[in-house]
């Protein structure tokens, strides 16, 4: 009876690692927000290249959070991770793709002896900065839609559609957290230029986007959440999964302190960074951004719920019980997450280190600047 009761804990304290680590991840896409961006704030290449130093020094902090985020599913809930990495294969893939043209754009952009000129690697990063957020965005919310698969009696999972999960992309539901995801992005990088650049004319411009796009992006937020709440959701009875109505509601409702309370808090501080715009902003947007990802991917699978729903047989879907490694696994990789805090350690010196504000003169004097 321990060890199962045991096992159980583990199951759930792992699920809610990797949702924190899954807000983390949302709240770095500000570079790829910030990316998106800078066409439409920069006046002139002097502009430009202050703005793509100052996403550009922050860029491998996101593509470690990912590298972590994958790394906590595939040690902690194996069949996940196959089921998703190697079934929704296009889809991670396009994912990876988009990261790896970005960190080649920052490293070339103004190398000497590039004959494409800059002018490709800033599509390149353009292309990053709406794809990226919109495809975290899409694989997040399949935990809510599902996929297609299915798991054999030797726990195998097989992929059902040839398109391997980029058919996600026509369900209306995906798509709106996809874009929700990349309204969010657009709002954390206006956020954070208003807290990393001190020049005035590049901080107006910022400033006149945010007031728009921050009504913009509450409203997608809204309905997204909404959606979620009223759409049927899978659970538990009789060791059978059946169909639940409104079951992420229920699941708010039910876990007031672990689920409702990040979520409403979340939201409060992610409309506090809008109104504090020019003095804390970011800090609060981002810490409302951790918030509220975390509490929708733990409503997911918390309480051994169907976090991954099966829309070819809903008995395959996932559980944080069926996914999941062995008791002793998660037991000694428990041991081991009590060295994440050193990663997120890691991020905040390096944070820290290239902290201060930029202005165009610093730019100019940097011989290692992107």
């Amino acid at each position: 009876m321990f060890e199962t009761w045991e096992l159980l804990w583990l199951q759930n304290y792992w699920w809610g690692i990797v949702s924190l680590l899954g807000g983390f991840l949302a709240m770095m896409l500000f570079v790829q927000g910030g990316q998106a961006l800078i066409p439409s704030i920069a006046k002139n290449e002097a502009d430009k290249t202050l703005l793509y130093n100052v996403f550009g020094r922050k860029w491998e902090l996101g593509f470690t959070t990912l590298v972590l985020f994958g790394g906590a599913i595939f040690a902690a809930f194996p069949l996940f991770y196959a089921v998703s990495f190697g079934g929704a294969y296009f889809a991670w893939m396009t994912l990876l793709f988009a990261y790896i043209i970005q960190a080649v754009s920052y490293e070339y952009r103004t190398k000497k002896g590039n004959v494409y000129g800059a002018h490709i690697y800033e599509t390149f990063l353009s292309i990053n900065g709406y794809l990226s957020p919109f495809l975290i965005g899409v694989i997040i919310s399949t935990l809510f839609s599902g996929g297609a698969f299915i798991v054999d009696d030797a726990n195998l999972s097989h992929w059902m559609v040839a398109t391997r999960g980029l058919e996600a992309l026509l369900i209306p539901f995906n798509i709106l957290g996809g874009l929700s995801v990349m309204m969010l992005s657009r709002i954390l990088g206006m956020l954070y230029i208003l807290n990393s650049v001190e020049e005035d004319k590049i901080r107006r411009s910022a400033l006149k986007k945010l007031h728009i796009e921050m009504l913009i992006t509450v409203a997608a937020l809204a309905v997204y959440a909404t959606w979620i709440f009223i759409i049927p959701g899978l659970s538990i009875e009789n060791n059978r999964v059946v169909i639940e109505m409104n079951r992420y509601f229920h699941t708010f409702i039910t876990y007031p302190i672990s689920i409702l309370a990040p979520f409403v808090i979340g939201l409060g501080l992610f409309l506090l960074g809008g109104i504090r715009a020019k003095k804390s902003g970011f800090w609060c947007a981002a810490a409302g951004t951790v918030l509220m990802v975390f509490a929708l991917l733990f409503s997911t699978g918390v309480g051994g719920a169907p976090f991954y729903p099966s829309y070819v047989d809903i008995q395959s879907s996932l559980t944080t019980a069926n996914s999941s490694g062995s008791r002793y696994t998660l037991t000694v990789m428990g041991y081991v997450s009590l060295f994440v805090p050193v990663v997120l350690g890691y991020i905040v010196v390096v944070w820290k280190a290239m902290a201060r504000p930029l202005t165009h003169d610093e730019i100019k004097n940097d011989p290692f600047s992107y």
